[in-house]
C-alpha cells in the first residue's frame, strides 16, 4: 500500500475558499473522482474530487477551514503501483485499441453540453472543463445562476441580513442602545439587492470564459440523440450536436388552480420584488421560501 497526499486542486481564481461540507470519514473507501469535500467562494460552491481509488487514512481538514490551490486536505491509502510498465508479449497486430469516447474533432460541437444554468448546471459546466472537455452551457436567461442567484436564494439572503440587522438594532434597546424607529426606502433596497445578484452572476459569466465555457442564451429542444435545436433570444434557431449532455432545467414556480388574477397575489419571485410593504399578508406554504418572506415582510 502507498499513501497519496490530496491537495485542493487548481479550482479557478480563488483563494482562501471555506469548507462548507466534509463527505468522507476516516476508514471510508472511495472510488477514483468520488467527492470528498465541498468549498465555497463568494460566488459558487464546488466539489472535490478523490484523485485515485483507495481508503481515506487522515481528513485534515474541517468545517469553517479556509484553503487555497495545494493546500493538503486528506491522506488516502491506495494500492501500490509498479514503477515500471512491463511490455506486453502479444504481436502488435492482435492489440485491440480501447474504445475512446467522442471528441469535438470527431463530428460533434461540444464534448458536453449542459441546459441550464443554475448551480447544478454551471458547476457540472466547469467540473468538465477543468477536466479538459470543451463544453457549451444553454440557458434562456442573460446571466447564468439559475433560479438560485437571480430570484432565490441569494435575494432572498440578501434581504433577510437586512432584516436580521434592523431587528437587531431593536433588541439592543435591551442594553442600553435605543436606536430611532427603522425606515425602509424600497428603491434603495431594490437597488442593493440587485447589486449583490449582479456581483455573484458576473463573477459566474467570469468563470465560464476563464474555462472557455460557451454560453448560449436560448430554449433548447433536443431534434435527435446526439442534437438540438435553440431557439436563441434574438428569435434565431441554431443546431448544436454533442457527444454527451445534462439536463439541469431546474424550477420554476407554479400558478396556484384556485387562486384568481390579483395584482395582490404574487410569488416568491413577486415577493422579492418588493412591490410594496402590506399592513396585512398571507403566506400559503410554510417551506423555507415562505418562512423567509414571512421573515422579511415581517421585519
Amino acid at each position: 500500500m502507498a499513501i497519496v497526499d490530496v491537495t485542493l486542486p487548481n479550482i479557478g481564481d480563488f483563494s482562501e475558499v471555506g469548507v462548507i461540507e466534509v463527505l468522507v470519514a476516516k476508514g471510508d473507501h472511495v472510488k477514483h473522482e468520488q467527492s470528498l469535500i465541498t468549498v465555497e467562494s463568494d460566488k459558487a460552491s464546488m466539489e472535490i474530487p478523490s484523485p485515485e481509488e483507495g481508503v481515506i487514512e487522515e481528513i485534515l481538514v474541517k468545517l469553517g477551514d479556509k484553503v487555497s490551490e495545494g493546500s493538503l486536505i486528506m491522506r488516502l491509502s491506495v494500492e501500490a503501483r509498479p514503477d515500471k510498465v512491463l511490455p506486453t508479449t502479444a504481436p502488435l497486430d492482435k492489440v485491440v485499441p480501447s474504445k475512446q469516447p467522442p471528441t469535438v474533432t470527431d463530428h460533434f460541437d461540444c464534448d458536453l453540453l449542459v441546459i441550464g444554468g443554475g448551480p447544478g448546471g454551471y458547476s457540472a459546466a466547469f467540473r468538465a472543463a477543468d477536466l479538459g472537455m470543451k463544453v457549451m452551457l444553454i440557458e434562456r436567461y442573460a446571466s447564468l445562476g439559475g433560479v438560485c442567484l437571480n430570484v432565490g436564494c441569494i435575494p432572498s439572503k440578501a434581504l433577510l441580513h437586512v432584516a436580521a440587522v434592523s431587528d437587531e438594532a431593536q433588541r439592543l434597546a435591551k442594553h442600553g442602545i435605543r436606536f430611532g424607529r427603522p425606515e425602509f426606502e424600497l428603491d434603495g433596497l431594490r437597488d442593493w439587492k440587485q447589486s449583490v445578484i449582479k456581483k455573484l452572476t458576473g463573477g459566474l459569466a467570469s468563470m465560464a470564459k476563464a474555462r472557455k465555457v460557451e454560453h448560449v442564451q436560448g430554449r433548447a429542444v433536443f431534434v435527435s440523440p446526439h442534437a438540438i435545436e435553440v431557439d436563441e433570444h434574438d428569435g434565431s434557431k441554431r443546431n448544436i450536436s454533442f457527444a454527451k449532455a445534462i439536463i439541469a432545467a431546474g424550477s420554476e414556480a407554479i400558478q396556484l388552480p384556485f387562486l384568481h388574477e390579483d395584482p395582490r397575489v404574487v410569488n416568491s419571485t413577486g415577493a422579492l420584488e418588493l412591490p410594496l410593504i402590506p399592513e396585512r399578508m398571507l403566506i400559503i406554504g410554510g417551506g423555507i421560501i415562505g418562512l423567509e418572506m414571512g421573515t422579511v415582510y415581517s421585519s
